[in-house]
């Protein structure tokens, strides 16, 4: 199983177009990918309720899962762009 623990960049958080954006990435990926707060209940990344439900906001850290074929790349991509500020871009 590949892990990642990234912090959320976005000034909002994982909301709306933050989550939209990383949900499209996810669906990309073509893997199964779970993520959620430390010490919480995993959840699949490529649900748009599951990933705003999570209500992470900035600054907060979320890890993420997979044990695919690929996985390791996939993850690394998903941390990158979390590590963004999507809503200023």
């Amino acid at each position: 199983m590949s892990t990642r623990t990234v912090e959320i960049g976005s000034s909002v958080g994982l909301h709306a177009r933050p989550a939209a954006l990383f949900v499209q990435a996810v669906n990309e990926a073509g893997i199964p990918i779970t993520i959620c707060k430390p010490g919480g209940n995993p959840i699949p990344a490529n649900s748009m309720l599951g990933v705003m439900a999570l209500g992470a906001k900035h600054g907060e850290t979320v890890e993420l899962a997979s044990d695919a074929d690929g996985a390791d790349a996939a993850l690394d991509a998903l941390v990158e762009l979390l590590k963004r500020d999507l809503d200023a871009e």
